[in-house]
């Protein structure tokens, strides 16, 4: 690995990285205030930065001077895969500006080979991520070419784990392997974060926790809500 990629790696050791990122249709969603977002999270004390989408790379690139995780989401047809499924997808979230491209390793049928994937990767100079749901695909993943892999994917494919939290069996399966990974996906708490470094993880990812305040605000209206349709919680309160 050249040194300037193995930099980048050095420089998220132990740190967090936010995912700023916005669903289609949401008041967030334009490139200017994922890059607004982007600019507060660093300020904060983010060390790095994961953003879908060349457009909102390029704005994200132009605000930020931390490392960027970019990936495209494109649903397709006659694939499961949608994280960076194609060659054409890694070309432009490197274009765009990203230092890491991320994309979906599950085993499942895909586009292009992860092996070529990673290949054109690193022949950009770029570092790979790949986004795995169970030990076996983090080890093919690593095989394949991968810079590093990530739990993105725990609970999204049908035949990993299906929990509400962090997949901490994953991750503790993954340094059991002496695989390098990342820790991401439903991290919702500084408690958890930590974990997830007690178990290995180079660097951790947390998005909706942070940067989706639709999802935030409806965490606190259900437990409002729970609260409220309990007489007894009321009477103890009393």
């Amino acid at each position: 690995m050249p040194q300037v990629q193995a930099d980048v790696l050095a420089q998220l050791d132990g740190t967090l990285v936010v995912s700023c990122q916005a669903d289609s249709g949401m008041p967030l969603e334009a490139p200017e205030h994922i890059a607004a977002i982007a600019r507060s999270v660093v300020l904060g004390g983010a060390a790095g930065v994961r953003i879908e989408s060349a457009a909102n790379i390029e704005a994200v690139r132009r605000r930020v001077g931390v490392p960027v995780i970019g990936l495209v989401k494109a649903r397709r047809p006659n694939t499961e895969i949608y994280i960076t499924p194609t060659l054409a997808d890694v070309a432009a979230v490197i274009d765009a500006g990203a230092d890491i491209v991320a994309l979906d390793a599950t085993n499942r049928p895909r586009p292009a080979d992860l092996k070529t994937m990673f290949g054109k990767i690193e022949a950009r100079g770029r570092l790979s991520m790949g986004d795995v749901s169970t030990l076996d695909e983090g080890k093919r993943a690593i095989d394949a070419g991968a810079s590093v892999i990530s739990t993105t994917m725990a609970g999204y494919t049908p035949y990993s784990n299906q929990q509400r939290g962090p997949d901490f069996q994953l991750m503790e399966q993954l340094a059991g392997a002496g695989l390098p990974f990342v820790a991401e996906g439903r991290i919702w708490t500084p408690q958890e974060a930590v974990r997830c470094f007690e178990l290995g993880a180079r660097f951790i990812v947390v998005g909706g926790a942070i940067t989706r305040p639709d999802a935030i605000t409806r965490g606190f209206v259900d437990q409002v809500a729970s609260w409220g349709a309990n007489p007894q919680l009321k009477r103890n309160q009393s």
